[in-house]
């Protein structure tokens, strides 16, 4: 077949009148590139589900491929999981474009499959949906979001019966599935049917539990001072959850950001929807200036993230991602007394956590990079005794939680407020705290930076540049000797240096880019002076992004 014979191929099986004008507005003018950019390859199980650009065919995210994606998850179940046709599959969706189309299509399809679905009747964040097949001790989860991408993505995001996003061998197992699948028409129960045959039930009520349940795990501390926040859903579906949680632990100074407010997928006062990215955040600072805001939070659009900035000299600073989570690491850590603590992290965030847990006599362990590694970790080692406490990754991704096992925003949000609030009765902020943390062990200064590809060859492209690194890996960098040089991923090439520093270099899992990390270390002198720490750390960390970029030809 050529490429479009498969594109006429794939017009007769699709429900989806907008993506089959699309696709035959592009047959028409002959459009060979669009379409070979559509049909050259197919969406792949990436970070726990699918996330791609909207649009026909095989390589966008389009009702045809959720459809697939259902079958292959529901005939994967049904193999795995003996009572999932009882336990079911909760199901969400954020308010992205045609992420109640989605929503849709996996309740039809799961109900044909004799899969009972339980599903919320609004948007709601992602963390809401991990907590609810928790809870419900469903057989599996899909979260429809593309949590921050630019606003034209969607996604599929898979949680397994353990509450935790898949991992292998689940996420090969729903692949191999899906190809079996995807050249068959897939069978649909009528979402008005499955409503008849019971077999689709609201789940609406389990936001409150979440509410409450989360709220109440941070104790009213009676050293707590009122704080005020700005804060910025960015217009995802955080907002009213947060503000639930908030408010029921004691919180009710928060001051949004009106416009923002809102869920709207197509994002319209942010370029792009992620509070890292240099921007987002700016009406959120200067809302937090006008209100005289104590403390800056952003959710991300599905609310699974948090960034934060805090009060310094009349204005705010930015926390990065390891900041806050070495914050609240130590926090956790502090109030935690149960046996055999551990916190993780995963392989790119600051290995400074490892000192930090070590101070608090409790257990270390990195993972590869995504909350679906932490969290099953994490459940093998409460298995083996040990009690988690925490795990992070550096990209705003927390989890302080046992109740959801994944990474949430709105939790990781409360206990910044709860801290920052026991600080200020103390005269103190968290970057105060932060800094304390700094000069008791090492300043350890972080850069991550990330080069975009466009294109239908974006993936080629990217391959190749990670293997010329693999093949010719750098020996000095930043004038600092390489001692170790290691793989743990494939496409992950890790640079231990010599003193403790790091490099490493990774392609993103759900976006066109390669990701450089790099970490430099500098321990505080005799004198105290933290700012001379920084300095020399943060020259080193130039140093060896620089000649890890140049070694990539970036």
């Amino acid at each position: 077949m050529t490429i479009f014979d498969e594109a006429r191929a794939w017009l007769e099986g699709d429900p989806d009148p907008e993506t089959r004008d699309e696709l035959q507005a592009l047959i028409d003018a002959h459009a060979v590139d669009a379409i070979e950019d559509r049909f050259s390859g197919t969406l792949q199980f990436g970070t726990a589900g699918l996330r791609g650009l909207l649009g026909a065919g095989p390589n966008r995210m389009n009702r045809v491929t959720v459809s697939r994606a259902t079958a292959g998850l529901c005939a994967w179940l049904a193999t795995q999981v003996p009572d999932a046709s009882t336990r079911g599959i909760c199901v969400g969706r954020d308010a992205r474009p045609n992420s109640d189309v989605f929503e849709q299509d996996v309740i039809e399809v799961a109900t044909a499959a004799g899969i009972p679905v339980f599903v919320f009747s609004e948007t709601v964040p992602t963390p809401v949906l991990a907590f609810a097949a928790l809870r419900l001790r469903a057989a599996g989860g899909v979260m429809i979001t593309a949590s921050h991408n630019p606003p034209g993505y969607n996604g599929y995001k898979v949680y397994w019966e353990n509450g935790a996003q898949i991992i292998p061998p689940n996420d090969a197992g729903i692949a191999k599935e899906i190809e079996r699948v995807a050249p068959k028409p897939i069978p649909r129960l009528p979402l008005a049917d499955a409503h008849a045959a019971g077999l689709v039930r609201e789940i609406d009520a389990l936001r409150a539990d979440y509410i409450a349940a989360i709220a109440d795990e941070v104790a009213a501390a009676p050293d707590r001072a009122p704080i005020r926040i700005a804060y910025t859903a960015l217009h995802g579906v955080a907002e009213r959850t947060l503000r639930g949680v908030l408010l029921r632990a004691g919180f009710d100074d928060l001051h949004s950001v009106a416009e923002q407010a809102v869920p709207d997928g197509r994002f319209p006062t942010v370029d792009f929807p992620n509070p890292e990215e240099p921007g987002a955040m700016d009406r959120v600072l200067a809302l937090g200036l006008e209100v005289g805001a104590d403390l800056v939070l952003a959710n991300d659009p599905d609310g699974d993230r948090v960034a934060a900035a805090a009060q310094r000299n009349a204005g705010f600073e930015l926390l990065s991602g390891n900041d806050i989570g070495i914050l609240l690491a130590d926090d956790l850590l502090r109030q935690n007394e149960a046996p055999r603590p551990v916190v993780l992290s995963t392989i790119v965030s600051s290995p400074m956590l490892g000192l930090v847990a070590a101070s608090h006599g409790a257990r270390w362990e990195q993972t590869l990079t995504g909350h679906k590694w932490i969290q099953n970790r994490a459940l093998e080692l409460e298995r083996e005794g040990q009690t988690y406490v925490f795990g992070y990754e550096e990209a705003l991704g927390y989890a302080p939680s046992t109740l959801v096992h994944d990474k949430d925003g709105i939790s990781s949000a409360l206990r910044l407020v709860d801290l920052a609030s026991r600080l200020k009765s103390r005269g103190r902020t968290l970057l105060d705290a932060r800094d304390a943390l700094f000069t008791e062990h090492g300043f350890f200064a972080d850069s991550q930076v990330s080069v975009r590809f466009e294109g239908a060859d974006a993936q080629s492209r990217m391959r190749a540049l990670i293997d010329q690194v693999r093949a010719n890996p750098p020996q000095r960098l930043g004038g600092i000797p390489v001692t170790r040089f290691s793989e743990p991923d494939h496409g992950v090439l890790v640079f231990e240096l010599e003193g403790g520093h790091r490099a490493m270099l990774r392609p993103s899992g759900t976006e066109p880019k390669v990701k450089y990390y790099c970490y430099a270390v500098d321990r505080v002198e005799n004198d105290g002076d933290l700012e001379a720490a920084k300095g020399r750390a943060r020259a080193l960390l130039q140093r060896i992004t620089d000649d890890l970029r140049t070694a990539s030809g970036c």
